[in-house]
Formats: structure tokens, C-alpha cells, sequence
């Protein structure tokens, strides 16, 4: 059901927004870390290094489609809360037809070319052949990944964070099902690991479509609605592009690090892949209430509602920072036996490893936090340049890092690739939301004398009529 977020205390709305999207979040980490426990125990340290090898490729083409749906929707929120139903129809003709083809491009360039990304990362032979299974049969199921991450997003757009929750549950709770069935049962290996990942989002993608022709009618479309559309994918491409060229930044630094850990041998390779997955879980919170906060935005600079955007951000970073501190104390006092979880008995040194990873990380996460934060407030107010320069500047810290201090430290200075990444982007985005903020203050108050002033005139033809 659709909700409007221009009202209620901001604190409240946002977080009642963010549980579903929490939940959800943690939900869709499950998919990873189930894929890697079973991986892990049932093929072995291989078999889960070569997974881990595919994730700054797959990050690289899929990130990309999720920071493109993803603002694709920042225009529907924007003309929801506005009250705008023909622009919200237009908003969806639009963010359909690109989705569609930004799903044959991603499909195309990911099956035909993974062998030679993984080839360019330096994979190590003995990881290449089941590493290019699980990209190729991953890309291959790339249009069901980018149409449920568009419509969930565009379901969000307009208020509703729980429905894309719930389909969200039942497709991770059939891939759990489906995973041990292909890899311990029909003996698929790494291919029924993807491909129980792909069936599973496929499912949700039906559910969706399903639940919007059903119940959200602002969400249906005609041929009246076609044109307009056409017309308006220019400004949907406008802020779909840069989020997602700035979810590809992140990406390659991902991938340079991976280079990185690829000289470093597979025990490398495998703890990082192990770490990546506690950490994915562990700052879903943060993830999700950054995602609240660019709807909470849209909405409210749709509708005009300046000082309320600037209460929710202030209340949204101290949640964050709080949360932040939270998870890092639990990763810090309880990373190994969670890497247990993972590895199994034995493989100290993988264990070792990531519980390091966990503890460069976690200790700062608030900086993580504060990034969310305001770079989706930036998005959701239709920004996109600061918050790509904040990702070129996150990606040179991170391929910096990673290459001189991995080279220098080994796995070591590897870790502290991200959280000096996490620097980089945060000193762009601060400045920046600090003169959006003041912006917001200046219309504020633009508005208030504007309605001061009718509300005098109203009086004054009340006292004195002519």
C-alpha cells in the first residue's frame, strides 16, 4: 500500500520505512551468504575462492544495474509526492523501457566477456573454470535481478517498504531450499549455486508484477501515458546514469583489490570472500536507512517541504552513527566464531585473516554511516555530480590503498582499502550536503514568507472590504 512520507515526526517515518528495507536487506545478503556456507562446506576453500573471485565483476555490471534502477525511481518519488499520478505513470514508462535495455546489455557483456574480465583480474588457474561458471550462469539471469530491483524500487517510490520485503523473504527462503538441493543432491557445483539465485529472483519478479497490477493503480500505464514516457527517458537517464556509473566506481575499486588478493594466493582470496559476507550483513542497516533517506527526500522536495528533509537527515545520521558503533563492538568481541560459520574446522589462517578484516572495518562504520546518509540525500534531491565525484575520489583512495599498501603489507594493508575509501567519498559529500542544506533553508524560508504574505492579504480583504 502506498504511504506518503511528507508527514509524521521525521524520525519515525524514516524508521518505520527502514525496517522493511532492513529486513529485506539482511534477506537479500542471505542469498550471498548461504551460497558461500554451502559453497564452503560442501565444495570446499576452492570452490568458495572462486566465487569470491566473481564479486568485483558481477558488483562491477550488476552494481551498475542497481544504481541505475535504483534512480530511475528518485523521478516517481519526486512526482508522488508532488501528487503528480500522470507523472508518476510517465516515470514508470520510462524507467521500464531503460531497465529493458540496460538488462540486454549487462546479459550480453557479462556472458560473453567473463572469462576475459576474469582473466584481466588475474584469477588464479585453478580457479578460473568454476569462477567463469558462476559469472556466466549469474549474468545469464541478469534481467530477472534488474526488473526486481526496478520494481521494488519504484514500489518503495511511493511509500510502501513492506511488499517488496515480503517477496523479497519468500524468494531467499526458495533459494535456500534450491541451493543445497543443486550443489548437495544433483551435484551442479557452483552453477546451481548461481542459478538457485536467479530462479529465486525470477519468482519475485512474478510476485511483483502480480501485486502492482493488483493493488497500486497509480502504477498502471496506458498508451496515453506511452509518449510521455518516451519523452521523459532523457531526465530519467539524467540520474539513473550517474548513480549507477558511481555504483561502477565502487565496483572497480572492488575489482583492483581483488587484483590485489588474487597475487596474494586463494587462502587470501578465500578470507576476504568470507569477511565481505559478515561485513555485507552486518552494515545492512546502514545500507537500508540510506536507501530510506533518498525516498524520505524525494518525496518531501516533491512536495515542497524543505525544513522537514533537513530534521529527517540530522535525525537519520545520528541513527546511523549510532547503529554504527553498535556493530562494531559485536564484530570486534565476536568476528572469529562468526568466520567459523563459514570455513568449518581447520583453516586458522583464513579465520585469522578476516576477523582482521572485521576489525579495520567495523571501527569505522560510522564513517560508513555519515556516507550514506548524505550521499542519498544528495540523490534524492536530484544530485548527481558531487556524489559521482565523491566516488571517483572513493576509488582512487580504495585502488591506492590497495595497491601500495597491499603491496607493501600483503593481505594487511589490503583491508584498509575500503574505510580509506570511506575518507575519500565523505570529504566531498559533507561539504557539499552542508550548501545543500543551506539551500533548503534559504527556500524554507521563501515559502513561509511566501504564504505569510497571502495569509495577510486574506486577512486584510477580510477586515477591509472593498
Amino acid at each position: 500500500m502506498s504511504t506518503s512520507l511528507t508527514s509524521g515526526t521525521p524520525w519515525r517515518v524514516i524508521i518505520y520505512f527502514t525496517i522493511p528495507l532492513l529486513i529485506g536487506n539482511v534477506v537479500q545478503q542471505l542469498y550471498q551468504v548461504v551460497d558461500a556456507m554451502v559453497v564452503g562446506q560442501h565444495l570446499g576453500v576452492n570452490a568458495l575462492a572462486a566465487v569470491g573471485t566473481t564479486g568485483g565483476m558481477l558488483f562491477l555490471l550488476m552494481g551498475f544495474a542497481w544504481g541505475l534502477t535504483s534512480g530511475f525511481a528518485i523521478p516517481t518519488a519526486q512526482a508522488f509526492g508532488a501528487q503528480d499520478d500522470a507523472g508518476v505513470r510517465s516515470s514508470v514508462v520510462a524507467g521500464s523501457l531503460l531497465t529493458a535495455i540496460g538488462s540486454v546489455i549487462v546479459t550480453v557483456g557479462g556472458v560473453l566477456f567473463s572469462r576475459d574480465f576474469l582473466r584481466l583480474l588475474q584469477t588464479p588457474a585453478e580457479l578460473m573454470d568454476e569462477a567463469t561458471i558462476f559469472a556466466v550462469v549469474s549474468f545469464a539471469g541478469a534481467t530477472a535481478t534488474m526488473y526486481f530491483n526496478y520494481l521494488s524500487a519504484i514500489i518503495r517510490a511511493i511509500g510502501d517498504s513492506r511488499t517488496p520485503l515480503l517477496f523479497l523473504v519468500v524468494s531467499c527462503l526458495i533459494n535456500m531450499g534450491l541451493v543445497v538441493v543443486m550443489i548437495r543432491d544433483l551435484g551442479l557445483g557452483v552453477a546451481g549455486a548461481a542459478a538457485a539465485t536467479v530462479v529465486s529472483q525470477a519468482l519475485s519478479v512474478m510476485m511483483c508484477l502480480l501485486y502492482v497490477m493488483k493493488y497500486i493503480p497509480v502504477l498502471h500505464v496506458g498508451r496515453a501515458d506511452l509518449r510521455a514516457g518516451i519523452r521523459d527517458m532523457g531526465r530519467h537517464l539524467q540520474i539513473g546514469f550517474p548513480m549507477g556509473f558511481q555504483m561502477s566506481i565502487i565496483a572497480i575499486g572492488a575489482l583492483a583489490v581483488q587484483v590485489r588478493l588474487n597475487t596474494l594466493g586463494s587462502q587470501a582470496v578465500a578470507a576476504y570472500t568470507t569477511a565481505t559476507r559478515v561485513d555485507g550483513l552486518a552494515t545492512a542497516f546502514l545500507q537500508s536507512i540510506g536507501l530510506a533517506v533518498a525516498t524520505f527526500v524525494a518525496q518531501n522536495y516533491g512536495a515542497g517541504e524543505y525544513q522537514r528533509i533537513l530534521i529527517g537527515v540530522r535525525h537519520s545520521l545520528g541513527i546511523a552513527i549510532a547503529t554504527a558503533l553498535v556493530l562494531a563492538v559485536a564484530l570486534i568481541s565476536a568476528g572469529n566464531p562468526i568466520v567459523r560459520l563459514f570455513v568449518g574446522s581447520g583453516n586458522d589462517d583464513v579465520v585469522a585473516m578476516s576477523h582482521q578484516y572485521l576489525i579495520a572495518n567495523g571501527g569505522l562504520y560510522f564513517v560508513l554511516g555519515i556516507l550514506f546518509v548524505t550521499r542519498s540525500a544528495l540523490q534524492g534531491l536530484g544530485q548527481t555530480l558531487v556524489p559521482t565525484v565523491a566516488g571517483v575520489l572513493e576509488l582512487t583512495m580504495r585502488v591506492g590503498v590497495a595497491i601500495v599498501l597491499g603491496g607493501v603489507y600483503g593481505f594487511t594493508g589490503v583491508v584498509w582499502a575500503n574505510p580509506a575509501a570511506w575518507f575519500g567519498s565523505v570529504a566531498i559529500l559533507i561539504p557539499s550536503w552542508i550548501v545543500s542544506r543551506r539551500a533548503l533553508r534559504t527556500h524554507n524560508r521563501t515559502v513561509n514568507e511566501a504564504h505569510a504574505d497571502v495569509a495577510f492579504k486574506s486577512h486584510s480583504a477580510a477586515c477591509f472590504p472593498r
